[in-house]
């Protein structure tokens, strides 16, 4: 997968991780993924295999060539739109969105502070981690972070959970792969009229963070868990995600 992160207006840390989940989910239900569509062969294999997800960042010139390469883009929720920041009304640069130094550099006009942009993911088929296209291949895997600018709001009502550990910290990117986990393994538990509604309903669902308390009754619960491999960033067999759809009967008891 790769996220569109531009410098002026990277997404909140909550949507990009609901977007990367809900872009699992698309291409798994996608009918070029199934029967004798052309990408059914290479998710069977990946399927059938140790699932692996690898996310990397891009912006500009580089996230316009990633969408040219087969796959498909899913776009989170809109969060907000530019405010003026008061505080910096003395500053003298400023910049147009893109980082460089806009034409209006040198007056004493208020900066403007770009509210956080819809995520937006573009998941790939499946591929050798030696097999990258040259134009994924130089993209920036580590240190992918975010922030939220405020705390998610409650679940919405008939959504999927998600449900994050809250003893581990991850960055963004690691956590994008660890809900596209967690994403998978609810879409594989889940029988085929669930999953068909669910796809109709535009896979309705939530990342949120347990508290201590909930994290150990879903931990005791046969609800689908994410045990990560310990590759990067955390400890070997660590829980990341456990995932919850009680509209669908796959709910902790």
């Amino acid at each position: 997968m790769v996220v569109r992160i531009e410098r002026g207006a990277p997404p909140a840390r909550t949507d990009a991780l609901e977007t990367s989940a809900r872009a699992v989910l698309t291409i798994l239900s996608d009918e070029r993924s199934l029967g004798e569509g052309p990408w059914a062969q290479a998710m069977t294999d990946w399927q059938d295999a140790r699932i692996r997800k690898v996310v990397r960042r891009a912006r500009g010139a580089e996230w316009r060539k990633a969408t040219t390469l087969p796959g498909i883009t899913v776009t989170g929720a809109t969060t907000g739109t530019a405010v003026a920041d008061a505080a910096s009304a003395g500053n003298t640069g400023g910049t147009d969105g893109t980082g460089e130094p806009s034409e209006a550099e040198g007056t004493n006009e208020p900066s403007t502070t770009e509210a956080p942009a819809a995520a937006e993911v573009r998941v790939f088929p499946p591929v050798p981690l030696d097999g990258w296209p040259k134009e994924l291949i130089k993209l920036q895997v580590s240190g992918t972070d975010l922030d939220d600018p405020a705390e998610p709001g409650p679940v919405p009502d008939g959504a999927a959970v998600l449900w994050l550990n809250p003893e581990l910290a991850m960055s963004a990117g690691k956590t994008m792969a660890q809900t596209g986990h967690g994403a998978q393994l609810l879409w594989w538990r889940l029988p085929d009229p669930a999953r068909a509604a669910w796809r109709a309903a535009g896979f309705p669902l939530a990342v949120r963070t347990a508290t201590p308390e909930r994290w150990a009754r879903l931990t005791a619960s046969d609800l689908p868990m994410v045990r990560d491999a310990g590759f990067t960033e955390i400890a070997p067999n660590s829980m990341t995600v456990i995932s919850e759809f009680p509209a669908a009967g796959v709910a902790a008891r």
